[in-house]
């Protein structure tokens, strides 16, 4: 249950382009062949799915993780569409966009952009239907077969990412739903590349300040990072964990601080702490929106951040990569 709340809540914020990202440069190709076999088994045997990937493909500038939900959720759209089975094709571009084209399928922002498609033979959509598509809660589902989310988060983290989503269908002809991202002349993040690797260690050595006011999720942080083999300093609030930093002498690796919190925010223990230690490195958690995180000043896009509620893996997977990211 508290799973479920979890993903409507992160699928409302989205929607509503409160979700907290965190961009990075990555190639879609890339995303896209290594969820192949996990979108394989998601729409069953009874569908065949291809790729067209384009090979002189551009890269774009977005979380990976969301950009990872928007594939899943429109492949699971088409799935659906498709009952007796079918044909499902996830293309690749880059595409130049202006004028006309410009104006129909990006609302007039002509550029350079990532074209990701995904077609399916399903039973396509009336004019109706697409015209309520992106809604939030809509659905053309039986009562408890969706929650009318799926396409509606779609929307929310493309347009959060700076891109646009647009449909064509037809009934009886299936649905083509086409993304695009504005193409960036960066190069793809390292860090990115690194911190998807499925099989990346997450123990480590190292000493870590923790700073969270709820004593319940504290505690369990502090019991998942001894269990990872981390050092564990624990404090309730910023003035108190500056003064178990003036106490200890020994090397501090790593502030994780909450970012909501009474008397000091986790942005200005931060900067309290870089003042004694600058070698310190921060990880920021929040079950906050984003507006709420930037008011307490924190720069998400470029700190280390991670969303609350999370799993005893992902902390263990933000703190490692928190440890080693690259300056």
């Amino acid at each position: 249950s508290g799973e479920r709340a979890t993903s409507l809540t992160r699928q409302l914020l989205a929607f509503s382009r409160k979700q907290i990202l965190q961009p990075r440069v990555l190639d879609l190709n890339t995303l896209v062949s290594d969820m192949q076999k996990m979108l394989e088994r998601l729409i069953g045997e009874d569908i065949v799915l291809t790729t067209e990937l384009d090979a002189e493909l551009g890269r774009v500038k977005a979380d990976p993780g969301q950009i990872e939900q928007v594939l899943m959720n429109l492949v699971v759209n088409a799935r659906d569409a498709m009952p007796r089975g079918g044909t499902l094709r996830i293309r690749t571009a880059g595409v130049t966009l202006v004028g006309a084209e410009a104006r129909r399928l990006t609302g007039g922002a002509e550029g350079r952009y990532v074209e990701l498609d995904v077609d399916d033979t399903g039973c396509g959509m009336s004019p109706e239907v697409q015209a309520r598509v992106f809604e939030p809660f809509f659905t053309t589902k039986d009562v408890g077969q969706g929650t009318g989310l799926g396409l509606a988060t779609v929307y929310g983290i493309v347009q959060q990412s700076g891109g646009h989503v647009h449909v064509e269908s037809e009934v009886g002809a299936g649905t083509t739903l086409r993304v695009y991202l504005p193409e960036v002349e960066e190069e793809e993040s390292v860090e990115t590349t690194r911190a998807s690797g499925s099989y990346a260690p997450l123990a480590g050595h190292e000493t870590i300040l923790l700073v969270e006011d709820e004593h319940v999720l504290r505690r369990m942080a502090r019991e998942i990072l001894e269990m990872n083999g981390y050092v564990v300093i624990e404090a309730p609030d910023g003035a108190a964990a500056i003064e178990q930093v003036g106490r200890y002498d020994g090397a501090l690796d790593l502030l994780v601080t909450d970012v909501v919190m009474p008397n000091m925010s986790g942005g200005e223990l931060a900067t309290r702490l870089k003042s004694l230690r600058p070698s310190t490195r921060v990880l920021y958690m929040s079950g906050y929106s984003d507006d709420d995180v930037i008011r307490y000043g924190v720069a998400h896009d470029e700190a280390a951040f991670l969303q609350k509620p999370f799993t005893p893996r992902q902390l263990a997977k933000a703190v490692r990569a928190a440890i080693d990211r690259l300056e």
